[in-house]
């Protein structure tokens, strides 16, 4: 048994398991070092050098890494973006005069190209292609 002095001056008996109880429920520390470092090391086991090893040098490299993995999920949206307008681009240019000039074979040129849509799995962007032809007559 363990006593506890009272203010008064008087002692109060108090249990041992009580006792240790009430200490490690005071405050949760979370997970042992050990695994806390690991966690760490874990993520900078594929760093060169000191980097790997130290714990002081591999958390700030953890932690830039993980900031710079944030960033560039972003930055990677934006380039696909970018990318996909940039060939856009290049294929509206290239087949601008054809469209103009030779409107029923931009015509076939687009029905294959939906034709092997269909074949890859993707669906229609638009159901039926027009029945009629834009030429250079029908603009004036």
């Amino acid at each position: 048994m363990y006593f506890n002095t009272l203010l008064d001056g008087s002692l109060k008996a108090i249990s041992f398991v009580a006792h240790v109880v009430n200490r490690l429920l005071a405050r949760s520390r979370g997970p042992d070092e050990f695994w806390r470092k690991r966690k760490i090391f874990k993520l900078a086991s594929h760093f060169l050098g000191r980097r790997r090893n130290c714990y002081s040098l591999a958390i700030r490299s953890v932690h830039r890494a993980l900031l710079y993995s944030t960033q560039g999920r972003k930055l990677k949206k934006e380039d696909m973006h970018e990318l996909w307008l940039t060939r856009s681009t290049a294929a509206i240019e290239e087949h601008a005069d054809l469209a103009v000039w030779e409107p029923r074979t931009f015509k076939s040129l687009a029905v294959i190209a939906n034709a092997r849509a269909e074949q890859d799995g993707f669906s229609k962007t638009k159901p039926d292609l027009s029945t009629t032809v834009i030429t250079n007559g029908l603009i004036k």
